[in-house]
């Protein structure tokens, strides 16, 4: 017999929201799916109550706030200010007058996109500077040196610029970016003058690649260059602020440190070393540098949350374990706190100490939240803390958002964070029987947890790693546990024992104990970069898949029912959006001075008039072509001579590069494209792609439509952004080439007299 309130809510319907439906008779039946979709809209609906629980809001508003800054970096010109900033005050307001209706979650993360795009619009304004435009060939500079890069060919340095010369031209730069000899820098807080050579700083290669000019514009340096002659160091009229006193006195803390290191160490050993505790990475080798990033241990380099997570780890248990010998303290003092704020203050330093860039910055975050929800007895490790350190993030450096670092770390620390609270509990919730505890008590749940993270973050981080560079690591689980656990028990706190003992004179020891875990972590590296298949090649994608794939993580990070596996489906149409994006069939340079044409063979085939060995290492790797910059088999095809040279399409059509003004008038009749660094004839029968394109939109990829192609521009029209300015004159080009013969013929403008009389 049914029960009589189990009876009543079948009569009232599903969960007593939904209306009884037709009732049958006994012995007929119902019609078909009846009951079976209300069903569902209420177990949805369950779900979606139970995903918009107390405390389940939070972590939305650092997402919501950084979609308002990407919305930011999406716009085509500058927002103005006060109006972006008086629309976010309102909108907070009103979401505070709604804080007691169905409304207010809405009205939060509505707010909280308004205020990611307030806040990236204040700080572009705030840090307004002048960015070089076209290229100075003799340029005399005097400033005060704030930065100093030890690489593995050239130095580099940042130019704090006090007085700028140069011929034709009246820019003033407040910052610079210069390139020597290696071992020819000034050191950093010296004042020194020189002459140079500075270009604009470096646009995007190709269309969807990454901006280097807006990373420059965000830390203050409006052109690049390097220096020509000698560097005349003398005393400056000031001494040039206690920014600079701090800067020189971290330099040489840096410098001290690694003179120590390579007094034991020498090679890619103590250049990882020093990466390990400074952050300086650029003296590693080409080869042990790729070979770690191709391997999956390429986040090694990077101070991250991993290292800001064991110098923290290390100093808390030493310190505990040190006051836990004095049984007084051990009683009554609450010693563990005291242990929190020490690995605080640990941590603090090293953020100083590594340079305090955008990933370190993050780390330190999540750092300082974790202890101090230690400190003040809360539960460390949760959604919460990730959500807080992202906020702190974006708020002060909103540009971190499209940095590679930001998203690569963020999404590995959300499903490590998934991991520990969804994750864990639900691994190590079996009976506690003899074979679980004889696993547990030889490593077994260790293991299990090491490669559980590392596979959870490698995932993670493989769209973004497929994005921005083009290559997936199918063998990052295999490289990091073998590598991983002898850099966390041996590399780290060797080095850190090392800066310990280094003012006393004792490191020696620690840093061949470093070498030894460094030593065992590039054996590792190089043998799974060399497995077949060590490198995955993805062709180059927009930014909608990786969008896509972003809400995808996203959603099964943050959500807790059943609801969370829509984001796999999101993730897995983001990758086949991804993985069927068409690359385009010819790629022309920013300067039209060296062209990509896919042939009939599908590979591109470079006409290059100059070796710009890094953009054609973009190319290739935005193509999904393994072949390196200097293969001989990029030219095949490809014919050259004084004037120009003309490589064929797939269809036969040629496209060719005019150097010289003699050749556009044969190109112009025989080619089917025509790219030239000068201005074209009126009269030429090809498409054309001129100076004066090149110079408005930047590089381009064009693609195949019918007879003639779409364009895809680094500068989309209009645009007009602080570190990218639009060029000067006319520049409205249409998004499509087609053959003279076919393209619509410009109309006279001309008014006629009748025209003009009506108007009268």
């Amino acid at each position: 017999m049914a029960e009589p309130g189990r009876a009543r809510r079948a009569s009232q319907g599903i969960a007593g929201t939904w209306p009884a439906g037709p009732s049958t008779s006994a012995g007929g039946f119902a019609p078909a799916g009846f009951g079976v979709w209300p069903a569902i809209v209420g177990t949805l609906r369950e779900w979606a109550r139970a995903e918009a629980g107390a405390g389940r809001l939070f972590p939305w508003v650092p997402i919501a706030f950084g979609s308002g800054i990407a919305l930011y970096f999406a716009a085509d010109h500058e927002p103005v200010l006060w109006i972006v900033a008086t629309t976010a005050v309102a909108l907070a307001f009103g979401a505070v007058l709604l804080r007691r209706s169905r409304l207010f979650a809405s009205a939060i993360l509505i707010a909280a996109v308004a205020a990611g795009f307030a806040m990236a619009t204040w700080k572009t304004a705030r840090i307004a500077h002048t960015v070089l435009a076209k290229p100075l060939y003799s340029v005399s500079l005097s400033g005060f040196v704030e930065t100093r890069d030890i690489r593995e060919r050239t130095d580099r340095f940042v130019l704090r610029v006090t007085a700028m010369e140069a011929q034709r031209s009246d820019v003033k730069l407040d910052r610079v970016r210069l390139s020597v000899r290696k071992g020819t820098a000034p050191d950093v807080g010296s004042f020194v003058q020189l002459k140079a050579r500075l270009m604009p700083p470096l646009a995007p290669l190709r269309p969807g690649s990454y901006d280097f000019s807006r990373d420059m514009f965000f830390q203050g340096i409006g052109a690049s260059g390097f220096a020509m002659g000698a560097i005349t160091v003398s005393a400056p009229r000031d001494a040039g602020g206690w920014g600079l006193r701090y800067s020189a006195f971290m330099q040489g803390l840096r410098d001290a440190i690694d003179a120590r290191i390579r007094a034991t160490l020498d090679g890619d050993n103590r250049a990882i070393a020093t990466a390990l505790l400074t952050g300086r990475r650029d003296a590693i080798t080409t080869p042990v540098n790729d070979a770690m990033f191709i391997s999956g241990l390429g986040h090694v380099l990077s101070i991250s949350g991993y290292h800001m997570a064991v110098v923290a780890g290390v100093v808390f248990f030493t310190v505990r374990a040190l006051l836990a010998l004095i049984p007084g303290l051990a009683v009554g003092f609450p010693i563990k706190k005291w242990s929190a704020a020490a690995a605080l203050g640990a941590s603090a330093f090293y953020l100083l100490l590594s340079g305090a860039e955008v990933a370190t910055q993050r780390s330190f975050f999540m750092t300082a939240v974790v202890l101090i929800a230690v400190v003040v007895d809360r539960r460390a490790i949760t959604f919460r803390t990730l959500a807080v350190s992202a906020l702190i993030v974006l708020a002060v450096a909103p540009e971190a958002l499209v940095h590679p670092s930001f998203q690569m770390s963020f999404a590995a620390t959300l499903g490590l964070v998934a991991l520990v609270q969804i994750g864990m509990p639900n691994l190590f919730a079996s009976p506690d029987h003899s074979t679980t505890a004889r696993i547990a008590l030889w490593g077994g749940r260790e293991i299990a947890m090491l490669f559980m993270a590392s596979m959870i973050a490698g995932l993670a981080t493989t769209p973004y790693a497929a994005f921005h560079f083009h290559r997936v690591t199918p063998y990052g689980v295999l490289a990091n546990l073998g590598a991983m656990p002898v850099v966390s028990a041996l590399v780290m706190p060797a080095g850190l024992l090392g800066l310990l003992a280094a003012p006393f004179g004792l490191d020696g020891v620690f840093w061949w104990l470093m070498g030894i875990g460094i030593d065992w972590m590039i054996v590792v590296t190089r043998w799974v970069a060399a497995l077949p298949g060590a490198v995955g090649h993805v062709g180059a994608f927009g930014t909608a898949p990786l969008v896509a794939a972003s809400l995808g993580l996203i959603l099964m990070g943050l959500l807790r029912t059943p609801l969370r596996w829509s984001g796999a489906l999101v993730l897995l149409a983001a990758t086949v959006w991804g993985l069927s994006v068409r690359q385009p069939d010819i790629l022309i340079a920013g300067n039209g001075q060296n062209v990509a044409v896919r042939g009939r063979d599908g590979q591109l085939h470079l006409i290059r008039t100059n070796k710009d060995a890094f953009l054609l290492k973009e190319w290739l790797a935005a193509d999904a072509d393994s072949r390196d910059a200097g293969s001989a088999t990029l030219g095949d095809g490809v014919s050259c001579d004084d004037a120009g040279c003309v490589a064929p399409l797939a269809d036969g059509r040629m496209v060719a590069l005019a150097l010289h003004i003699d050749a556009l008038a044969d190109d112009c009749s025989r080619a089917a494209l025509v790219v030239t660094s000068r201005p074209a004839p009126p009269d030429c029968a090809a498409m054309v792609v001129d100076r004066a394109r090149l110079a408005h939109q930047g590089a381009l990829a064009l693609t195949q439509r019918g007879d003639g192609f779409a364009i895809q521009s680094v500068k989309a029209r209009g645009a007009n952004r602080p570190w990218s300015p639009a060029a000067a004159g006319e520049g409205d080009f249409e998004l499509t080439l087609m053959p003279r013969s076919v393209a619509p013929r410009a109309r006279d403008a001309t008014p006629s007299e009748a025209d003009l009389q009506a108007e009268d």
